[in-house]
């Protein structure tokens, strides 16, 4: 735990939907929107950040994750693979389902968390009940996934530092997080090492996003904080958050120094903010996630 204690910090409601699973937050600078996901209700949300007003569309298959690409659409992860969603037009094309492959109950095993690369390559893992059998692969334009780490629980945690040659990844299941060398150029990871083992009372890893800094900031979600760590793995801050199960963090506004984050609500939840959206202001901005390549 950071020293002192856990870290005060103020907080705002933007979005009281008490998501069951509150996922994947996005920021579009381009149109001053936040968008997130409620996975089990199969439902995608934006909010215009200026005028506060809020779109939902509704998809056929659980959203894992998502994220922005160069053509004004949505990469989206969902149960039956990874696709390309029109938000204006409510058109859903398939692009490629990365674990078809394993033979396994879709109703356990799925898309889980993902981002856009430096390379433009959409990077999304899976998460399997059945056993350290998910993986994480890259997705490129042409329909191609290529397998990249395996023997993986739940994949999260994806996030890359600003200058792109750094990866970040987690596994909630197994505890950890994982540091590689990053190719921007290529796609190519090397120099696998170990970052950091938060367990359930320090917060188990969720998912992440990075700061200007080179820190990682990830979501405890067993318990209630978000965790700062520095570029070395040193745990900077923990910061008691609102929620009792935070999801994943996401730096956007103006400035990238608004940092957002999602939330779960469980059956039993005791807390009122449960499952919904907030945003504290930080000091350090974030860094911008890239767009996913559509083209060759």
């Amino acid at each position: 735990m950071a020293k002192g204690g856990f870290v005060k910090q103020k907080f705002e409601k933007i979005a009281a939907v008490g998501c069951r699973v509150g996922e994947s937050p996005v920021w579009d600078k381009t149109l001053s929107r936040l968008y997130w996901t409620d996975v089990h209700a199969c439902t995608i949300f934006a909010l215009d950040i200026k005028s506060l007003k809020r779109q939902q569309w509704i998809l056929p298959a659980r959203i894992g994750s998502f994220g922005l690409t160069d053509d004004e659409r949505l990469i989206v992860a969902l149960t039956t693979g990874v696709h390309l969603f029109d938000p204006k037009s409510g058109k859903l094309d398939f692009l490629v389902d990365p674990e078809e492959h394993h033979i396994g109950d879709r109703q356990k095993n799925r898309l889980n968390d993902s981002k856009v690369g430096p390379d433009g390559a959409y990077w999304v893992g899976s998460m399997h009940e059945d056993g350290l059998t998910a993986a994480l692969y890259r997705v490129t334009a042409d329909g191609k996934a290529e397998i990249k780490v395996e023997g993986l629980g739940t994949v999260n945690g994806l996030a890359f530092t600003d200058d792109g040659r750094t990866m970040f990844l987690s596994d909630s299941r197994q505890c950890w997080i994982d540091r590689y060398d990053f190719s921007s150029q290529t796609g190519g990871l090397s120099n696998r090492r170990r970052f950091a083992t938060p367990g359930d009372r320090d917060g188990r890893p969720d998912g992440a996003a990075t700061d200007m800094e080179g820190n990682y900031w990830s979501a405890g979600v067993s318990a209630g904080v978000l965790n700062q760590f520095s570029p070395s793995g040193d745990l900077i801050q923990s910061i008691k958050v609102p929620p009792l199960h935070p999801t994943m963090p996401c730096f956007g506004g103006e400035d990238m120094q608004s940092l957002f984050f999602t939330s779960l609500r469980r059956p039993d939840a005791s807390s009122p903010d449960c499952g919904d959206v907030f945003v504290m202001r930080v000091d350090v901005p974030g860094v911008a996630v890239g767009r996913f390549k559509t083209r060759k």
